[in-house]
């Protein structure tokens, strides 16, 4: 909104000290930052007060991990703080005309709307145990079906997926290979880096793929010629999947002070990294990847993200004085995966996403051999002494902070080789 008001007032003529800075993506990338640093650290304290009078804490079932009991008691929906501190920023120093700015915002409130009725459904199923004397279980109220859940992230899947294929703003620029000057009127020129260029624009369903010299893939190519017409549909399938994965993976990995949070923030660097090169032309012809427009305004609210997760980290690291719950998990989780699509980065995922990944595998193979050695033998085994792997070194006897001070390093890692396969194919 201040964006938009100090637009109109620079078109009106109207003179305001500083007005023209909003001009600059830069700038307004950094005082989103600051802002909502601000929002969480300011207004964070306030919440946890709030929850705690009204006793919305999170409910820990006795695993036999250490530091249970002090966790008993913290409070959750910690995740309102940071859904507003991404989207307050973004309201205020986004230019809200473009698609990708809007597509961000309807999928943080969707995913934020699914996790809250998931918190919210958990703690009346606890409040309804004590009001019968009874001690909170497993099978009380689990908050929201599986189901659910499910549906909501495929509604998102479908939501994201259609507007990124049929919507006419979203597009990519190629370069035109071919006789120069061209004859095609649908090929134009540009300035970039003191060369005149050619390019065309084009609707194609194209992902990158990592470490490959022709790095860019197009999805129709998976289906047969005649069925070509339908990559719609393959297209919305694989982003229904994406969204699926990445945030439950977010919500699986949120088991320890800080994990989620802060792996969060670091892959959302990566991510901001990703939108403003792909953004700016001279960025995107220098590394040779595709040029996406007005995708660099996608940075404002990726720093808004990465602002409000460093923020609540002041709150949420070792010992933890709040929880985000589904509420910010599973938020953060459909925001990484929205993002990575849209910026066509969705292959990447295993490898920057690797925390979430290696956490989902982890339950995976644990229920998987468990139910399968049972259906063989009578007795189920486990391979990890604990699922999520978190918890697996926690039963190691590995503190928790050194778990997510580890974890937080190789996300960093990983982080640095997403980089690396801009240039290395």
């Amino acid at each position: 909104m201040l964006f938009h008001l100090f637009d109109w007032l620079n078109s009106e003529g109207i003179k305001f000290p500083g007005s023209r800075l909003f001009e600059f993506i830069t700038f307004r990338i950094l005082l989103a930052v600051l802002l909502s640093l601000f929002i969480t650290t300011f207004y964070g304290k306030k919440l946890i007060k709030f929850l705690q009078k009204k006793q919305i804490s999170e409910s820990i079932r006795n695993e036999g991990l250490a530091g249970e009991e002090s966790k008993k008691g913290t409070p959750t929906m910690g995740g309102i703080i940071i859904i507003l501190a991404i989207i307050i920023p973004t309201l205020l120093l986004a230019d809200l005309t473009k698609i990708y700015v809007q597509l961000m915002l309807v999928s943080t409130v969707w995913m934020g709307i699914i996790g809250f009725i998931d918190d919210y459904l958990k703690l009346r199923g606890k409040k309804l145990a004590q009001q019968k004397g009874e001690q909170y279980k497993k099978g009380n109220n689990d908050g929201l079906a599986g189901w659910f859940k499910i549906l909501g992230q495929v509604g998102l899947g479908i939501t994201v997926g259609a507007t990124l294929y049929f919507n006419s703003e979203v597009k990519i620029w190629r370069e035109y290979v071919g006789k120069v000057p061209p004859t095609d009127s649908s090929v134009f020129a540009k300035q970039v880096n003191g060369q005149t260029k050619y390019f065309t624009e084009t609707k194609t369903p194209l992902t990158t793929i990592p470490f490959v010299k022709n790095h860019e893939f197009n999805y129709s190519k998976l289906l047969p010629a005649s069925w070509r017409q339908y990559t719609w549909v393959l297209y919305i399938l694989v982003v229904i999947f994406i969204i699926t994965a990445v945030s439950n993976g977010s919500n699986l990995t949120d088991g320890l002070d800080g994990l989620a949070t802060g792996t969060s923030a670091i892959i959302g660097t990566l991510l901001g990294i990703f939108a403003y090169a792909s953004g700016n032309l001279v960025f995107a012809d220098y590394l040779n990847i595709m040029y996406i427009p007005d995708l660099g305004e996608l940075s404002i609210f990726i720093a808004a993200m990465i602002g409000a997760c460093i923020g609540f980290l002041w709150y949420n690291s070792y010992p933890a004085q709040i929880f985000m719950g589904d509420t910010g998990s599973l938020t953060l989780g459909g925001i990484i995966a929205s993002l990575a699509i849209i910026v066509h980065k969705e292959l990447l995922l295993p490898i920057f996403c690797g925390v979430f990944f290696v956490e989902t595998l982890s339950v995976m193979i644990q229920v998987g051999f468990f139910k399968y050695t049972k259906r063989r033998s009578g007795t189920g085994r486990r391979v990890f002494l604990k699922a999520p792997l978190h918890h697996h070194y926690q039963v190691k006897g590995f503190h928790e902070v050194k778990i997510v001070n580890r974890f937080w390093i190789v996300t960093v890692l990983l982080v640095v080789l997403s980089i690396v396969t801009l240039k290395l194919r």
